[in-house]
């Protein structure tokens, strides 16, 4: 998460430079020997009824001096909250620019670090777009691709070596990428880096995997592990798709390492028919995949042995078994039966994948 900026040194320094000046030119000085004797003279003369006409105005030029120096105090003083606002309007409660869009809105959200309790809140009812195509979406607030797919550091677990622990987080993350923000892969193409990074002993994974890109049916579906859309349907509607979730490790059972995904994805899209209209698909992905010890199982070393691989769609057609997602858009007329499952929100993280497999109704994109 980003830090609110600091005002620079530069800043600082010479802020304290004119302050600590103002503020010696207007304190008060100890009056010299002669200011003394004036002041007693003057006095003698005021008990006298003596005194010179307009004396006084001395004294009150002199207070209004002081007035200047304390308002050049404060002056620098607004001067330097002025600029660190221009620079970050978040640090003032509200909109104090009125621009109707409070900057907490889009500003990106800590990592998570366990599972929610709950669903994203509401957010303002917007219309996505080309130039913004994450707006009216608590996604807005979700990481950017890779970026947002951040491992855990590095420890030793239970017998497996930080260099081992390391190792599987990094070809977890790398097939994430691979599965799910490789534009290849999104584009339908087949995800050849995603596969190389599977055993090959693992025969039912990779036959299941392989027979459903070649022949999808739903028996055989690659949207169990990879996002891909139809490039004759629909394409990215920029190069931006949002994510949000967590990894964590433990030492598996099998003198592995093992590892847990579980992220969504949102994608915006649009035809490629030359319309504008923009729409979101939501994926929800959750990986376990372990790293076992060549030397005590027949595996292949450096390649991940997956135990699961599961998935739930918001805002896909049902029951086309075809290979690719295929997102509903909001002008368009419906060509299918109407959803049977329940209703549910697809950015919702908080309940497990398990429950969210029939093909519902979602309650935003």
């Amino acid at each position: 998460m980003s830090e609110d900026p600091k005002i620079p040194d530069d800043v600082w320094e010479q802020f304290a430079r004119d302050t600590e000046r103002d503020i010696r030119s207007s304190a008060p000085k100890e009056p010299s020997a002669r200011a003394r004797q004036v002041t007693e003279r003057l006095r003698r003369q005021e008990a006298r009824g003596e005194l010179p006409e307009g004396w006084r105005t001395g004294p009150v030029r002199q207070q209004k001096k002081s007035r200047r120096g304390l308002w050049g105090v404060l002056g620098v003083a607004v001067a330097v909250v002025v600029a660190v606002v221009a620079v970050k309007p978040s640090l003032v409660p509200g909109d104090p620019f009125g621009g109707g869009t409070s900057e907490t809105a889009s500003s990106p959200l800590p990592m998570e670090t366990a599972a929610p309790t709950a669903a994203p809140g509401a957010v303002d009812a917007e219309t996505p777009t080309l130039d913004d195509p994450f707006a009216g979406s608590p996604a807005k607030q979700w990481a950017d691709g890779e970026a947002g797919i951040v491992v855990p550091e590095a420890k030793a677990v239970r017998g497996q070596s930080a260099a081992k622990v390391g190792q599987a987080l990094k070809l977890t993350k790398k097939l994430l990428v691979e599965s799910n923000l490789n534009p290849a892969t999104l584009r339908g193409e087949r995800p050849a880096a995603a596969l190389a990074l599977l055993d090959p002993r693992q025969d039912d994974v990779l036959d299941r995997l392989e027979t459903g890109l070649r022949k999808p049916d739903k028996e055989h579906d690659p949207l169990s592990m990879f996002s891909r859309f139809d490039p004759a349907e629909v394409r990215l509607a920029g190069d931006v798709v949002k994510l949000r979730g967590r990894i964590t490790v433990k030492a598996g059972e099998h003198a592995s390492v093992a590892v847990h995904a579980d992220y969504t994805f949102v994608y915006p899209v649009v035809r490629t028919d030359g319309t504008t209209e923009v729409t979101r698909t939501i994926v929800r992905r959750v990986l376990d995949v372990e790293l076992p010890d060549p030397a005590r199982y027949r595996v292949t070393p450096g390649r991940l042995t997956v135990l699961r691989h599961d998935e739930s769609a918001g805002n896909t057609s049902c029951d086309v078994y075809d290979g690719f997602l295929h997102p509903n858009f909001p002008s368009s007329e419906p060509t299918e039966p109407a959803p049977s499952g329940e209703t549910r929100d697809p950015y919702d993280r908080s309940e497990d994948i398990g429950r969210a497999k029939d093909c519902g109704t979602v309650s935003r994109v």
